[in-house]
């Protein structure tokens, strides 16, 4: 009897483990679809504003700000002299006050005023990140390095802005040194709340060892990304005087970061991969700091394999080939099927399998790759028959609990040995059972914003599929459609229970999608097919109008509102009435000044989920 119950027991453990760890996969699923589809739209309207800005007479937008300060620093010396006379630190700052060359005791300030929510004022700002691109412009496009002079090399991945990751990692590993050299493989900022502290604390030790902490680029190290994904955001409320002169210098910083680290001439540390035109003598040769944004790829895939199949001997590539060099560096992941494809799911870069990896390690006696790029549930990953590692080191980078970050200690044999960790708020007063129900809620949610904002284009597909107009069809064609629409590539069919009501006849009630979402405040005259437009987009106009508030109060006027409108329509082929979003925005303009605020206007066009589904 005893040995039967231990048995139930065990039965019983064992399929509640493997219920919640596939709990716990599709929910890790359903945020990486997201976030990878959020980067395809992204790179949809990445001319947006270029092509906004060639377009609006707009003669003090952000994006013509951001080119003032590259025009005023002709005689950086010069140019950063003026600048201090302008910037006063007043007696009631209490926060570090550096003076160049830095030191230890400096970067130990900096580190003690941000554990404490303090911000660094921003002539030293300004001051640090002159120096740190003065710095960076004498440095190759590849760092080489060798382990001949330190025990160990350390090699982290993405930060996200995420400060307490950082501060874990100097914690367990110890601050940079000389004899604790650090690679910081891209990613720093974006997405969390404090990429400014993480970018003054890296480039601060950077300063201090130049020889000893090495950068390499990111995809997101690029203003255009920046826009959309948090960071010129962060950088505005925090500097609020300064935020432009420290964008534009910060554009500037972020074209000088090498793009590649190479340790013993066998390990290749790189933020995203390799594709099959992967040249590293090319990219050594490339003027850098010539490709402020990487978000203007070729317009087809024919453009792109025509474009890096070429080979061009100068000491100069063209600009053209060089961008699609990069962004594939940047931008791609490895699979394990052989070949090298577009990246379809990210909208950038290529998918590159063992034998990409394989060529290129065969051309220039490689061991190992070393990349980041890429959401890991453990912080790291090894592929291609242990050639390609991933590190991801933005732990909790989902949700609170939603994955481990690591980072890999590189021996003199170039053995590596991986150190994971979690930051743990809350997450260590809860149960597996708990942690799994919060990352599933949080997945669902997105998951569910996502659906409504596709509202017309999912009935149409549903419709399509219930001839009798019954609204009922079959789990498969719901399944189909969900797909069709929304190109997610996740488990329709178990997700269902999630999403959508089934009758005793085990039909889908296809509407049902709908019934616990609405649009956050109700405007009348917000015609339904306008809402869902506004709700799609959400993201993109914002950055526009980020773009077209000049002095960043949060208010645009009606003109300029309705020129952005239609410009945006047209360029993305949006089918929407003039007279609709007219009519919206005189019923927004509540005093009558000729002026909206337009994050309550965005915010009028949310998802509110009206019925939340407990975890079960």
């Amino acid at each position: 009897t005893v040995i039967r119950a231990a048995v139930l027991i065990q039965k019983w453990y064992r399929f509640t483990m493997a219920r919640l760890e596939m709990r716990r996969r599709y929910s890790l699923s359903i945020f990486q679809s997201i976030e990878y589809a959020d980067e395809q739209d992204q790179l949809q309207v990445c001319n947006l504003p270029f092509f906004l800005y060639e377009q609006l007479s707009y003669p003090r937008t952000m994006i013509a700000q951001t080119k003032w300060v590259a025009s005023q620093v002709v005689d950086e010396g010069s140019w950063l002299k003026e600048f201090e006379k302008k910037i006063d630190v007043p007696d009631s700052y209490y926060g570090p006050r550096l003076s160049f060359p830095l030191t230890v005791e400096d970067a130990n300030a900096l580190l003690h005023a941000f554990r404490n929510e303090q911000l660094l004022h921003a002539r030293y700002v300004l001051q640090l990140l002159s120096e740190t691109r003065r710095v960076l412009k004498e440095m190759p496009n590849i760092t080489h390095l060798s382990t001949s002079y330190s025990k160990d090399i350390t090699v982290c991945g993405d930060l996200h802005g995420n400060l307490d990751d950082l501060l874990l990692i100097f914690y367990k590993n110890g601050l940079p040194s000389e004899q604790n050299r650090y690679v910081f493989n891209g990613d720093f900022v974006d997405r969390g709340k404090n990429s400014m502290e993480i970018l003054i604390i890296l480039f601060a030790f950077l300063l201090i060892y130049p020889n000893d902490l090495h950068l390499n680029r990111g995809n997101h190290e690029d203003y255009i990304m920046n826009l959309r994904y948090g960071f010129t955001k962060e950088v505005s409320k925090k500097y609020k005087d300064h935020w432009k002169q420290i964008l534009s210098l910060l554009r500037d910083v972020f074209s000088w970061l090498p793009l590649a680290t190479i340790i013993d001439s066998k390990v290749l540390i790189l933020h995203g991969g390799i594709s099959d035109t992967t040249d590293l003598d090319f990219l050594n040769a490339l003027e850098r700091n010539k490709l402020k944004s990487l978000m203007r790829p070729p317009k087809s895939v024919r453009d792109r394999q025509d474009q890096t199949k070429k080979r061009i001997p100068t000491t100069k590539p063209s600009k053209h080939i060089a961008n699609q060099h990069i962004l594939d560096i940047l931008w791609s992941d490895p699979r394990s099927q052989n070949g090298c494809t577009p990246n379809k799911c990210r909208g950038g870069g290529c998918y590159f399998g063992p034998d990409v990896t394989a060529k290129l390690f065969e051309r220039y006696n490689l061991k190992m790759l070393i990349r980041s790029h890429e959401f890991k549930p453990e912080g790291y990953e090894i592929s291609h028959d242990g050639k390609v590692i991933t590190i991801f080191s933005a732990s909790n980078y989902y949700e609170e609990g939603s994955n481990r970050g690591a980072y890999i200690k590189l021996n003199p044999e170039l053995t590596p040995r991986f150190v994971q960790y979690q930051v743990s708020k809350y997450t260590r007063r809860q149960n597996l059972r708990e942690r799994v129900g919060t990352i599933e809620s949080s997945a669902l949610k997105s998951l569910r914003e996502k659906i409504y904002a596709h509202r017309s284009e999912l009935t149409t597909a549903f419709a399509q599929y219930d001839v009798n107009g019954t609204g009922r069809i079959s789990v498969n064609d719901w399944a189909a459609a969900m797909e069709s629409v929304l190109q997610l590539e996740l488990p329709w069919r178990m997700l269902r229970s999630q999403l959508a009501q089934m009758n005793p006849d085990g039909e889908v009630d296809f509407m049902s999608c709908f019934y616990d979402l609405k649009m956050g405040q109700p405007i009348k005259e917000a015609q339904p097919a306008l809402a869902e437009t506004l709700c799609r987009y959400r993201k993109d106009l914002e950055i526009i109008f980020n773009i077209i508030d000049k002095d960043h109060s949060g208010l645009i006027s009606l003109e300029e509102f309705s020129q952005t409108w239609r410009l945006f329509t047209s360029h993305l082929g949006i089918n929407v009435q003039d007279d609709s979003i007219d009519k919206l925005v005189l019923s927004i303009d509540y005093n009558q000044d000729g002026h909206i605020d337009f994050n309550e206007f965005l915010e009028a066009f949310h998802v509110v989920h009206r019925l939340e589904k407990k975890a079960t």
